[in-house]
């Protein structure tokens, strides 16, 4: 993925120099704020990352040069999302898109839907109508779960942007009032639905982000193939040493997320990821 030199978005947030310094910490109430609204976050990597910063306090910090570097990476794929949406929405929804901030953060952060750990994974907080991102979550996609590269890392950052998609078309609305008459299970299934989404969206961008740009070939496209199996419930499962229990995914198998991803590439159609009516809801 062909990405330097290019333009960056002026939505970025960048709080990563103040550490976890003024976030106040997770503690007990604020990670119950994190499980009950966890459809809106990327994955739970807590099992593989024990070793992450869980929300100590540090001092404000000059941030390195590979930090600088991956947050220039960050804005530069903020700002293809901002013009494949602007264009979407406008074509097949007849509608203004509504650019997201992105906030990257070190360790630990406040948002408005509350205190969140690194180890949760890049979430989207509908409250807020921000993405947020540790981008030491790019090295444990590397190092722990084999899905390195620029584009794998650019399909996170896409996946999370199509969660503001599906809450400004009216989507995680509808799936939180599915969600709080629902049993566990089904809540569960639910949730899944709306990740699957989700990853079709990312699809959409990544085949209009190839068209409009000529950045990206076909090794990134399988970079980003892998990167969705390997954040899999199932995959993540087994690598804490669990076995798999499909009743008790919240984001998808291996399989389901690389197909729906590439459901959206093959199409580019907003109505190719409605993943809701194909499970008849």
């Amino acid at each position: 993925m062909e990405w330097r030199g290019r333009r960056g978005s002026g939505n970025i947030e960048d709080r990563r120099s103040m550490g976890s310094a003024g976030v106040g910490g997770i503690g007990l109430v604020g990670m119950l704020v994190v499980l009950a609204v966890g459809y809106f976050f990327g994955v739970d990597i807590s099992p593989l990352v024990g070793g992450m910063e869980q929300g100590q306090p540090t001092e404000q910090r000059q941030l390195t040069a590979e930090e600088q570097e991956m947050g220039q990476f960050v804005s530069v794929v903020l700002a293809d999302t901002e013009e494949v949406w602007t264009d979407v929405l406008a074509r097949q929804a007849n509608m203004d898109y509504q650019k997201p901030s992105l906030v990257l953060f070190s360790g630990a952060v406040q948002s408005a839907c509350g205190g969140a750990s690194a180890a949760m994974g890049p979430f989207y907080c509908p409250n807020d109508r921000k993405v947020y991102l540790d981008t030491d979550f790019f090295r444990v996609m590397k190092g722990k779960m084999g899905a390195g590269g620029d584009f794998a890392y650019a399909y996170v950052i896409a996946h999370e942007i199509g969660h503001h998609v599906q809450n400004q078309i009216g989507i995680l609305s509808k799936v939180n009032e599915l969600r709080a008459r629902a049993s566990e299970v089904d809540s569960n299934r639910i949730s899944v639905l709306t990740e699957l989404q989700a990853d079709c969206f990312a699809g959409i961008w990544a085949r209009q982000a190839s068209e409009k740009f000529g950045t990206i070939d076909q090794g990134d496209i399988e970079e980003a193939i892998n990167a969705a199996r390997a954040v899999g419930d199932d995959i993540l499962m087994e690598k804490a040493g669990r076995a798999p229990m499909p009743d008790s995914f919240t984001h998808g198998s291996a399989a389901e997320r690389s197909d729906w991803l590439q459901r959206g590439l093959a199409s580019g159609d907003l109505r190719q990821c409605n993943s809701f009516a194909e499970a008849g809801l």
